[in-house]
């Protein structure tokens, strides 16, 4: 009986060259520089004008003093808001799109698909940028106006209560063609001899969904809520080009993303200096959220049935 290759085998290592240069890719420009940000985290100051170890400081500082505190935890709760509108609006869509395209009945589905695709092709600034002008009532206004849709004619980005809220819709809107795909493509993946016993049970299309569908797909579900998760957390483009790195208007936008430009890189109002050690503590605190976060949803989604 031939032996098996194991990993200690020449054949079991014939893998290893291939893996070296994503890891040294990983090492460079993951690894380190986490692990740096860390290290900074325990420092005050900058090259330029010398670094002081201070230790846990800066944390404590982020939670309790009021000029970062203050902005720190409205930044998480925008963040937190941010990420549940695409949960909800972006995630919601994308497996509803993708339940109509995988449809045997549904006809130029492939046309669809473009449609549905083509914003995330498109650069966020310059999208952001166009709905900045179609959200604001003075280039729009009269357009709207002939329309008889005198009720869309508001500054919607100009509104505490609106303006997150806006910036978040227009996020789901370009990229909500990623998940659709995701969907699509498992969806299709089915094998299709478990329709065709729903269909002789007598199971209805929302029970088919609801009873095959959707469990057959859970992996696919739990890794987009953990790739929306990361990437809200990480968000700072979309209110950058909609707004501005202060989270306009009065930082009703402002998210952790946002918060850390301003503190480590550009230097928060009113001192105008950056601070790298508490941009990097904001840093770490987001690494070990986005840890806690992932890790549940990866033991539900991802294991063994």
């Amino acid at each position: 009986m031939a032996k098996r290759p194991t990993l200690n085998s020449a054949t079991g290592l014939q893998w290893l060259p291939y893996l070296i240069p994503a890891l040294l890719f990983y090492l460079i420009f993951m690894a380190l520089p986490l692990l740096d940000s860390l290290r900074l985290s325990l420092y005050t100051g900058s090259v330029s004008t010398g670094r002081t170890f201070v230790g846990l400081l800066n944390f404590k500082k982020l939670f309790t003093v009021a000029q970062y505190s203050d902005r720190y935890k409205e930044a998480f709760g925008h963040t937190l808001y941010f990420f549940l509108i695409h949960m909800l609006v972006q995630n919601c869509l994308g497996i509803l799109f993708a339940t109509l395209l995988t449809n045997k009945t549904m006809k130029k589905a492939g046309f669809y698909q473009t449609i549905i695709f083509i914003p995330v092709t498109l650069a966020v600034l310059v999208t952001g940028y166009l709905w900045k002008l179609l959200l604001n009532p003075v280039w729009t206004g009269p357009f709207l106006q002939k329309l008889h849709l005198d009720f869309l004619i508001y500054p919607w980005l100009g509104n505490r209560t609106t303006a997150l809220t806006c910036v978040a819709l227009v996020s789901c809107w370009q990229w909500i063609g990623i998940p659709t795909m995701m969907f699509v493509a498992a969806l299709r993946n089915i094998s299709e001899d478990f329709f065709e016993v729903a269909s002789i049970e007598g199971a209805n299309g929302l029970q088919t969904f609801w009873h095959i569908k959707l469990p057959l797909i859970r992996p696919v579900v739990g890794m987009i809520a953990i790739l929306t998760f990361v990437n809200n957390f990480n968000a700072f483009d979309v209110v950058f080009a909609m707004e501005n790195v202060n989270g306009a208007p009065n930082y009703a936008t402002d998210l952790i993303g946002t918060l850390f430009y301003r503190v480590g890189i550009a230097g928060q109002h009113p001192v105008g200096i950056p601070d790298p050690g508490m941009g990097s503590a904001i840093a770490t605190i987001t690494f070990f959220v986005l840890c806690l976060g992932v890790l549940p949803v990866l033991r539900l989604t991802q294991g063994r049935d």
